[in-house]
């Protein structure tokens, strides 16, 4: 039987963060019942599309999904252990927000068969959290950590964010070293983007913020990188480190470029050679479905061309990097035949390696990913 993951999207939110572009909504909740109801409805329009495949993941990202009721997260995940193949279910991941789950919500999480949990942290420097509009303390963190490992969820996930307005390297390792004490398991580190029409970008085009340059930013990646990998961290993707056995698998299957179906507001697909998109906004989403009527808002269809493309820009975001072996077995040609130019070119720039099976960034190519990934574009 073939594996598919899902994504759900639940697009709500206590307050929006001041650097969030993402598809959400904050003091909304007379919409939620409408909205959960509405992703019920998608799910069973997709039951005869995905008879023949099992579930391998799901991850329930936003938004905030702890900011809703667990007994509609709960209602989710049991429509489709009822109405999906669930026999290859390894992991359910739950994104959540300190100071948004209690012992209440933890309990359905449990019971609803969620076994790991993603937390966005960002920093434990409560003045930094305040800077960039997050409304929980580091205090948060600890008390909604206690509670998941109280309910022995512990593959639990840290967000962590570098690069913030007046972060130094020290405030960057002080947070990492606490977080790494308590005995996180998985840890992704990613650096702030400002994106446009965003709170955040409009205080730093006034000047009314200031942000580390891009030398900072370089040192504060590669400073803690070095910090968990002493600590027994496996460094897998360019933005994720884990201990043994708790890399994210929902994640490994975007980056293995599998199948994945995503429900809800904004949710993007890859499926069947395609990709497809829902719509973004919330009334059309609802009143489609009430209609009996998918939300994609766009598809494209994946030829062997653009396949191949993928599969090389997303292995050289792990870290083992592209798998030779699983490039010929998927596309029936040997790597070196499509790229050989392109492969030496950046073995003699230092920015890549060809050996042990694996074609990767080298720990220069790691800062100029983008440039490398660029030439594997024909």
């Amino acid at each position: 039987m073939k594996e598919i993951s899902l994504y759900i999207h639940i697009p709500f939110c206590i307050s929006k963060c001041y650097y969030c572009d993402f598809t959400s909504f904050s003091h909304e909740n007379h919409r939620i019942h409408d909205y959960i109801s509405s992703l019920l409805i998608e799910m069973e329009m997709y039951k005869e599309k995905l008879k023949d495949y099992t579930i391998k993941t799901i991850f329930i990202g936003g938004g905030t999904p702890s900011s809703i009721d667990g007994k509609y997260i709960y209602k989710l995940l049991q429509f489709i252990y009822e109405n999906f193949n669930t026999t290859g279910l390894t992991e359910i991941t739950i994104e959540a927000n300190p100071g948004t789950i209690d012992k209440e919500k933890v309990r359905l999480y449990k019971e609803a068969g969620i076994n790991r949990v993603s937390m966005g942290v960002q920093t434990l420097d409560n003045n930094l959290l305040k800077s960039i509009g997050r409304i929980h303390t580091s205090e948060d963190f600890y008390r909604s950590y206690e509670l998941l490992k109280g309910a022995n969820i512990e593959n639990i996930n840290v967000d962590l964010i570098f690069g913030l307005p007046n972060q130094t390297i020290e405030n960057v390792i002080d947070s990492l070293d606490k977080i790494i004490q308590i005995g996180v398991k998985h840890i992704s580190y990613y650096g702030l983007i400002l994106e446009e029409n965003t709170k955040l970008y409009n205080l730093y085009r006034k000047g009314s913020i200031t942000l580390p340059n891009e030398d900072i930013e370089r040192e504060m990646y590669h400073k803690v990188t070095e910090y968990l990998i002493n600590y027994g961290y496996n460094h897998y993707e360019i933005s994720n480190y884990s201990l043994a056995g708790y890399e994210c698998k929902h994640n490994l299957v975007y980056w293995d470029l599998e199948p994945y179906l995503g429900l809800g507001l904004s949710s993007h697909s890859y499926m069947e050679n395609k990709r497809f998109f829902n719509v973004s906004n919330i009334n059309n989403y609802i009143k489609k479905l009430k209609e009996k009527d998918l939300p994609i808002d766009g598809e494209e269809i994946i030829n062997l061309e653009t396949e191949i493309e993928e599969f090389c820009i997303l292995g050289l975001r792990k870290i083992k990097g592209i798998n030779k072996l699983e490039f010929k077995r998927r596309f029936d040609e040997e790597i070196e035949n499509r790229y050989e130019d392109i492969i030496n070119k950046h073995i003699n720039n230092g920015l890549i390696v060809n050996e042990k099976g694996f074609v990767k960034l080298t720990k220069k190519g790691l800062d100029l990913s983008n440039l490398v990934e660029v030439d594997f574009l024909k």
